[in-house]
């Protein structure tokens, strides 16, 4: 197999008047043709600029450094013209946090996906390339016709991710999908993710909620304070996890037997306005020494990295 996507050393920053605020601060890793990855980790950790910045959109923001490789190309040496040309939407697609409420509630979903296909100089049918992503989806294609306030909350859900199949890319980037959906409609996304897979797409999954990625995704990637402190296959992070931070959320799920209570971590996340230097960790670790004042490099483990000095 070989890599269609590599990120290597991202920094994506958000400039305000008191400072630069270091959202995704050298971020590494890569995945091979068909592989999907999970981004995992607290609100305001950086997961949801990490998968705006691959797709060149941070409002507010700005990609300072690194290199984003993906199916040949430098994506960050190409200009935005050449950008939305080859990759943006035909490449790789997005589906928004809180995308559902993105839907213009005055036209249709025919008439918003139609907007789609004309905005990316779509040459092909656009009525069989819409009724083609609905379907796709599990929905019937009299969808098309109606206006939003006409669905239910799980079917806007799959009309946004019908949205970012309709120039079939080759990864789609789906951020907190299954926020405020009932469980049972949670679980009909899920099943919706692992059918693309199956055919062929490659997902990046960014959710609180690590027993969600694992039903999806092969990696895994932990984020705490704008870095991926621990990267690594599904089956690694589960049962193996390294930094204490991974150990402290994967804890922190319930069980469904049993009578051991979920953990919770105490603290709060760090300030990310110009942070010190050091493990982004150290005032919520357990296992907190001397040495963690110093920012820890990326240690191998069997199958990625893991930033903490307790693996040095």
């Amino acid at each position: 197999m070989t890599q269609f996507l590599t990120i290597d050393g991202l920094n994506t920053y958000y400039i305000t008047e008191k400072g630069n605020v270091h959202a995704v601060e050298d971020v590494s890793f890569s995945l091979e043709d068909g592989e999907s990855i999970g981004i995992a980790g607290e609100s305001a950790c950086g997961k949801s600029t990490l998968g705006l910045s691959i797709i060149r959109m941070v409002p507010g923001g700005k990609i300072v450094s690194g290199k984003i490789l993906f199916d040949g190309d430098s994506i960050l040496e190409l200009s935005k013209d050449e950008f939305d040309k080859k990759q943006r939407w035909k490449k790789i697609s997005m589906v928004f946090q809180g995308a559902m409420n993105s839907l213009d509630p005055v036209f249709t979903v025919s008439q918003q996906l139609s907007d789609v296909l004309r905005q990316h100089d779509f040459d092909g049918d656009y009525s069989d390339t819409m009724k083609w992503a609905v379907r796709s989806v599990g929905l019937k294609e009299d969808v098309l016709q109606k206006y939003p306030h006409e669905l239910s909350g799980g079917m806007k859900q799959r009309v946004v991710i019908a949205m970012a199949l309709l120039l079939r890319p080759k990864i789609m980037i789906a951020d907190e999908p299954t926020t405020a959906l009932d469980v049972l409609v949670q679980a009909q996304i899920l099943n919706l993710l692992k059918g693309l897979k199956k055919e062929g797409m490659s997902i990046m999954l960014i959710s609180h909620d690590l027993s969600t990625i694992s039903e999806v995704c092969e990696k895994i990637g932990i984020m705490y304070g704008g870095k991926m402190i621990e990267f690594g296959t599904s089956r690694e992070i589960f049962e193996k996890p390294k930094h204490p931070y991974t150990q402290a959320l994967i804890q922190s799920i319930p069980r469904l037997r049993g009578t051991e209570k979920p953990k919770y971590i105490p603290g709060s996340p760090p300030n990310l306005l110009d942070p010190n230097p050091g493990c982004r960790f150290i005032d919520r670790c357990p296992h907190v020494m001397e040495k963690c004042k110093k920012d820890p490099p990326k240690f191998k483990t069997e199958s990625g990295y893991v930033m903490c000095w307790l693996y040095e």
